[in-house]
């Protein structure tokens, strides 16, 4: 019997020959424009790589959280160990986890201008315009979050039309979410105008697992609720302000890792992974003359953090005679974010133009790390409150210069300092002061039509930290910045008809004094005695290529396709009595692929289908354990009339098993052998989606 997995695209392409409307002459592929950028720009003009997911493909893709979206991105990858996504990794740069000490993230993260770098869990893509994601250092605009790339949610912006539209879905593992959208007009000072746009969306699901000795399915829980408002008010050619609300509050579980690496868990004690964060953001933007603008970008954001879980994943009952074994562990976590970014610019265009700009920027976090445990007679509680404060400053610019209509040379710096304070009960005090700069240097040159090459060598940076524990040798409690270069060219174009677009592109990345984090169990009988350290490594390397493409071979009918390639290794980098000299980094992919075929007939059927995969990879530095390939699918069909629409779909079609996080420690007594454990991804789910609007 066929495979599903080729089964159903040969169903797609036949649909799509049995419709003879499918023969008339297919429609221009839509513009796609960034806007993480210093200035807002057509992707295929960017010179970098970049990846624009649209509206048009969240709503197709039938997808609740950006964790669903992730597969569709070249060299993205991230670390499973929260209930939703928090750590990304880009080209192998990235963090796995935040346990203790100050936030330090490598992969910038923003919804919309807000900053949410390192807490990215809440991404819930409900009435989201596009997913933005910056591959390679950006410097110049961002720096220190930035190291590896930046990803950037935007939602829908307001519109005087009246708009009114509801949501309703639900499916397998308990699954039911509900939203709601509405937007019009809105009174502003005489002469101007304004809209307004307001969204409310819930998700609750089971979480996949079964909690055999509570008698429960829901302790791996998730509850999501998202409500967003923003504003827009103009006074056409002089000035514009965009004013944005977020309140997102995930009150999700914990209970993801079983001894036997199953999904029926054995916890006494399920833990929690919840966020709660209120935002908001205010871009002003006032035309000057001569073509300038002023703009102005302020963002805050506060969130509550629950992170714990049950450490021993186990029961006294199930331990039996082993017993009694019991530990648990809690985070409380109090995150707080300051931004203000100035800028003015020149016109576009022209044989010059310049942006420069000023940022500052606080942060502050409090933690409170509270352990407790008892393995035969030995009872224990361990408790640990810290506070933390990061004040960024910068100073930055760009200047571009065309000598001819077709070439265009642009140079970016940035100058930045993060002085920053940390204290907590141990007694332990730091105060690091960090001066970083980075920015790049970028050729473009359009060839004949819409083709363009393009090439860029760009310095990232991102400050250095400290490891705290009275067991940290004093030589390793601080360590410095890292430094990234990259040298990348590449291809973008497309057909004149507009049907076709796509890039490749090469790249090349040389990270000097290397961040990386490595962990090991100081007593074998205590799972909750790991050291977390970072370390500066000597340096470390990765290269690989890049390549997507977009068309329409006929009209109703959109392919899509990417694949990257890389290798990394670290670079005479030894821990303890590892030797990490030539290995890959962890949670890096060698390679990863995606395929999507979207069929819309006139009459309003419509089916979609995507297929991605990834090789294995390190799970940790830490060890030597890796998941292995994996290659998914999901499907997607329903009906599209005027003002609604209903569409069935299946994700993870093959119930493909597959790892998202591992660690290897010991965690069973009574001899506490190494074991690798597993988080898994989530299995197949079926469901329906209905859609109305004004």
């Amino acid at each position: 019997m066929p495979s599903p997995t080729f089964t159903i695209p040969v169903l797609l392409m036949a649909a799509a020959v049995a419709f003879p409307a499918l023969a008339e002459a297919p429609a221009r592929l839509e513009e796609v424009v960034v806007t993480a950028g210093l200035r807002e720009v057509a992707a295929a003009a960017h010179p970098g790589g970049v990846s624009v997911i649209s509206r048009a493909t969240v709503e197709d893709a039938a997808v609740v959280n950006l964790e669903e979206l992730l597969p569709l991105v070249p060299s993205l990858s991230w670390a499973g160990a929260s209930s939703r996504p928090r750590y990304f990794l880009l080209r192998g740069v990235g963090e796995l986890e935040q346990y203790q000490g100050a936030p330090n993230p490598s992969v910038g993260f923003l919804m919309d201008e807000i900053d949410l770098s390192g807490i990215g869990m809440i991404a819930s893509l409900f009435d989201v315009e596009q997913v933005e994601v910056l591959r390679g250092p950006q410097g110049t605009r961002y720096g220190a979050n930035a190291l590896g790339g930046l990803i950037k949610v935007k939602t829908r912006d307001p519109s005087p039309q009246p708009t009114l539209a509801a949501e309703a879905g639900g499916g397998g593992d308990g699954l039911w979410t509900a939203g709601v959208v509405a937007g019009g007009a809105a009174a502003v000072a005489p002469g101007g105008d304004g809209a307004w746009r307001a969204v409310l969306h819930r998700a609750v699901s089971d979480g996949f697992r079964d909690n055999a000795f509570l008698g429960r399915g829901d302790t791996n829980g998730r509850d999501e609720t998202t409500a967003r408002l923003k504003l827009r008010m103009a006074d056409a050619g002089r000035w514009r302000a965009d004013l944005g609300l977020l309140h997102a509050d995930f009150g999700n579980g914990y209970d993801a890792f079983a001894i036997d690496n199953s999904l029926r868990t054995l916890s006494d004690r399920p833990g929690r992974d919840a966020q709660r964060t209120d935002g908001a953001s205010l871009d002003f933007a006032w035309t000057l003359a001569g073509g300038r603008e002023l703009r102005s970008v302020t963002a805050w954001a506060e969130s509550d953090i629950e992170a714990s879980f049950d450490g021993d994943w186990g029961n006294d009952a199930d331990w039996g005679a082993a017993g009694p074994y019991d530990f648990f562990s809690r985070t409380l976590r109090d995150r707080r974010t300051l931004s203000q970014d100035f800028r003015i610019s020149s016109a576009a265009g022209g044989n010059w133009s310049w942006i420069a700009g000023a940022w500052l920027s606080r942060l502050g976090e409090s933690n409170r790390v509270a352990d407790d445990g008892r393995y035969l007679d030995d009872a224990f509680v361990r408790t640990l409150e810290s506070r933390y404060r990061a004040t960024g400053a910068a100073a930055y610019g760009q200047l571009e210069w065309r000598p001819s209509a077709a070439t265009a040379v642009a140079a970016g710096l940035r100058l930045e300092q993060r002085d920053a304070r940390y204290h907590d009960s141990d007694s332990a005090d730091f105060d690091p002061r960090d001066r970083m700069w980075g920015g790049e240097l970028s050729l473009t040159h359009r060839l004949a039509g819409s083709q363009m090459l393009w090439a860029t060598l760009s310095r990232g940076f991102r400050a250095g930290g400290f490891n705290i524990g009275t067991a940290v040798p004093p030589e390793r409690q601080q360590f410095g910045p890292e430094y990234l270069w990259s040298l990348e060219t590449g291809w973008k174009g497309g057909d004149e008809a507009g049907t076709q677009a796509g890039e490749v592109n090469l790249y090349y990345t040389r990270r000097e004094r290397q961040q990386v984090a490595t962990s090991f169990q100081l007593d074998p009988q205590d799972p909750l005695t790991f050291l977390f350290l970072t370390d500066n490594a000597a340096s470390g390397e990765a290269w690989g290529a890049e390549a997507s493409a977009r068309l329409q071979p006929a009209r109703g009918l959109e392919l899509e396709g990417m694949l990257s390639w890389m290798r990394s290794r670290y670079l005479d980098y030894r821990f303890g009595e590892r030797d990490l000299d030539g290995r890959e980094f962890a949670h890096a992919p060698e390679w990863k692929l995606a395929l999507a075929a979207t069929w819309r007939h006139p009459v309003g059927w419509m089916a979609r289908l995507d297929l991605s995969g990834e090789s294995g990879f390190y799970f940790d530095t830490s060890h030597d354990q890796r998941a292995g390939s994996r290659f998914l699918a999901n499907v997607r069909a329903g009906y599209e009339a005027d003002r609604w629409s209903v569409h069935a779909w299946v994700h993870n079609l093959l119930d493909e098993r597959y790892p998202v996080r591992g660690f290897f420690f010991g965690n069973e007594p009574p001899d506490f052998p190494d074991r690798l454990y597993l988080r898994w991804g989530d299995p197949r789910q079926a469901g329906l989606t209905l859609r109305w609007n004004l």
